[in-house]
């Protein structure tokens, strides 16, 4: 019986190769490093007493230094305990757990048909690859020229331009005798809804997507024109290509981890130009995942390549959102040797920044700066308020034990409960005592009665917040952060504009970096912006957007958000308002969302300096801090009632579509 690839790839992924050879070896304590999955033994095909046979779950192979044997699970079984092959494949897929598949004439024509479509893909990457090179390819290659990268970088890549025409690779392909199906199962064609089938890409920079065996199996396209609905466009999903199960270079990054004498790591950036400006710098085992949040399939990638690959986000508000995303992610799947990083850029920067005039210097810099995952959930928690109360304190100390009890692995999670409770016992101690024994100054650290759980001695661990906010205005959108509900303005501005995608025509850019607090909105955006990606012009319709969001099981969300907003009376956020009245709406409401922003960072980084400031003991600018922190807080509250006069007028908002102008 014939095996397709991707099933002998699937038996090997779920089995660790160290697993198959345990039932024949011994493994040399000495230099075996369990968490980092390497083993060392004596060799079982030749009798020697020194372990000169090794092996590595990453790369699934085994290699002996002394009689030369290599080889992967199979070879193994067949070589070793004299199995033929497809009884060691029986035996990998009994430890995988997976059924063995059944003769099926039609799965072997479906393998056949896959292949077909992978010599389709082919021919698409060298269309694109001639067209960059052609006349109609001289804005792409300029781009890129201006984005530093070299000949040989471009061709390592393989990039492309998609000419500006509906049927230039249709009709190309259909040239070479490929089929209008195999075109369609391609995703190199719209086709769905639409008298007639056009390219998909049009006018855009192409980066071909590599399978791990390094086929190309989908297309990320960069728009050249600004008003284009996407600026980033991915292959849709097919039969070859499945996006969150894949990561932009992987392939080329394990080798280049691989070759590292062991001591290699992967890095995980947020875009293709990330990935391919630290390649030509010299960092090669970076990949990307495809234009949406890390996906657990991604992080498995990952940690098949590496035990603690490192995450690296921009320094911005969304990347810092991102990274948090991520943690979340990352933090039930964690064990003993399995973990991640987190390297956040300086605000405002991303890796090709970083390298292109410096080179690889200011990104190592960085890498070497990496936090752990326990650190960073941390420095989340505990900057997310101030905590000068038993109940503030017993909250923070209950978020934190409900975050770390969703670690599966128990030994972990022990770990984990220890550390937090030691950064608990050290964050709430009496703090900022003046010289001479007197005034003890206290921003938000406890109140001189001795420190949390009776722990003594320790330093501050983190911001204090110096001014305390009014009741009214803790509980708003300006200043509470991740909430169950999302705030009013919040609402808005995501209804407005699923409800009016026009919207997206004029600002699309704008409204596809618009950060939410609330966790639900920033998912729901993201689907949001993915949807509206896939169409264009008069297609993106409210109707379309619904139906997609539903589907993605959104729908109870949407209700509620409705429902918000016409408790709230602001119909401008509704399907029945005027476009105009919409239009203003959404700008008002963004508005008020990016000062809301802006204050809240203010206020973060004004408690930092305070907190230095008490540790140097400069009293005069503490003072001055202190005077900035409740200008700070007081135009949090204006703009607070800023927003709820004009919130308080919504009833007269929103003329119905149609309807003449008040």
């Amino acid at each position: 019986m014939r095996f397709s690839p991707t099933f002998l790839d699937d038996i090997r992924d779920r089995v660790p190769i160290s697993n198959v050879i345990a039932r024949r070896v011994n493994w040399d304590k000495r230099k075996t490093n369990v968490s980092r999955g390497d083993y060392w033994a004596c060799c079982p095909f030749h009798g020697e007493k020194s372990p000169s046979f090794h092996c590595e779950d990453r790369k699934g192979r085994y290699h002996c230094f002394g009689c030369g044997v290599t080889g992967d699970h199979f070879r193994f079984l067949t070589e070793l305990e004299g199995l033929s092959f497809p009884e060691a494949v029986q035996t990998i897929a009994d430890m995988a757990g997976v059924p063995m598949p059944v003769a099926d004439p039609q799965m072997e024509k479906r393998e056949k048909e896959r292949t077909s479509l992978l010599d389709v893909m082919e021919m698409a990457t060298q269309f694109f690859q001639d067209q960059l090179q052609t006349a109609n390819g001289a804005r792409a290659r300029a781009y890129l020229r201006d984005r530093g990268l070299t000949g040989r970088t471009i061709e390592t890549f393989r990039l492309g331009f998609a000419p500006d025409s509906r049927n230039a690779l249709k009709e190309f392909l259909a040239g070479k005798g490929v089929t209008k199906e195999q075109i369609e199962a391609c995703g190199l064609v719209v086709h769905e809804n639409v008298p007639v089938s056009y390219d998909r890409f049009r006018d855009r920079i192409m980066f071909p997507i590599l399978s791990s065996r390094e086929k190309v199996i989908a297309f990320g396209g960069r728009a050249m024109s600004p008003d284009a609905p996407a600026k980033y466009l991915n292959s849709n999903e097919t039969e070859l290509f499945h996006k969150g199960n894949v990561l932009y270079n992987f392939a080329r990054a394990r080798r280049a981890m691989q070759g590292a004498n062991g001591e290699g790591t992967i890095i995980a950036v947020e875009g293709y130009m990330d990935v391919i400006a630290l390649h030509q710098a010299g960092v090669a085992n970076a990949v990307a995942p495809l234009g949406t949040a890390l996906t657990e399939n991604q992080l498995d990638l990952l940690w098949k390549m590496t035990s603690q690959p490192v995450l690296c986000f921009d320094g911005d508000g969304a990347g810092i959102r991102a990274a948090n995303r991520a943690a979340d992610l990352a933090l039930p799947h964690l064990k003993p040797g399995r973990s991640v990083r987190f390297a956040l850029l300086p605000d405002g920067k991303d890796p090709d920044d970083l390298v292109k005039h410096e080179g690889r210097a200011p990104f190592d810099k960085v890498m070497a700066q990496a936090k752990p995952l326990s650190e960073m959930l941390w420095d989340r928690e505990a900057r997310s308020g101030k905590f000068d109360t038993p109940e503030a304190r017993a909250e923070l100390e209950a978020r934190l034990r409900q975050l770390v009890a969703v670690i599966a692995d128990e030994n972990v999670r022990r770990h984990y409960q220890q550390d937090m409770r030691d950064r608990l016992n050290s964050f709430f101690q009496p703090q900022f005592q003046n010289r001479g024994g007197g005034e003890r100054r206290n921003f938000g650290g406890g109140n001189g009665g001795g420190s949390f759980r009776g722990q003594k001695g320790g330093a501050p661990a983190g911001p204090r917040t110096p001014v305390a906010a009014s009741d009214r205005l803790a509980r708003s959108g300006l200043v509470r952060g991740h909430q169950d509900n999302a705030a009013l303005r919040e609402c808005v501005l995501a209804l407005t504009v699923i409800n009016h995608p026009s919207l997206m025509l004029d600002d699309y850019d704008e409204i596809a970096a618009i950060d939410y607090d609330n966790r639900d909105l920033q998912k729901l955006w993201s689907a949001m912006l993915g949807a509206a990606a896939v169409v264009a012009g008069p297609h993106l319709t409210r109707d379309y957007l619904m139906e997609c969001l539903d589907v993605a099981g959104f729908g109870p969300l949407l209700k509620n958000l409705d429902q918000q907003v016409r408790n709230a009376r602001l119909w401008t956020a509704t399907e029945a308002a005027a476009m105009e009245d919409a239009r203003e709406g959404y700008r008002q409401a963004l508005a008020f969302h990016k000062r809301a922003k802006d204050l809240r960072w203010q206020k973060i980084e004004l408690e930092r300096d305070i907190a230095q400031a008490t540790e140097a003991g400069d009293d005069s600018e503490i003072d001055r801090l202190m005077r900035a922190s409740q200008e700070v807080h007081f135009e949090a509250l204006r703009l607070e009632n800023q927003e709820a006069i004009i919130d308080g007028f919504g009833v007269l908002s929103g003329r119905v579509k149609g309807a003449a102008s008040h």
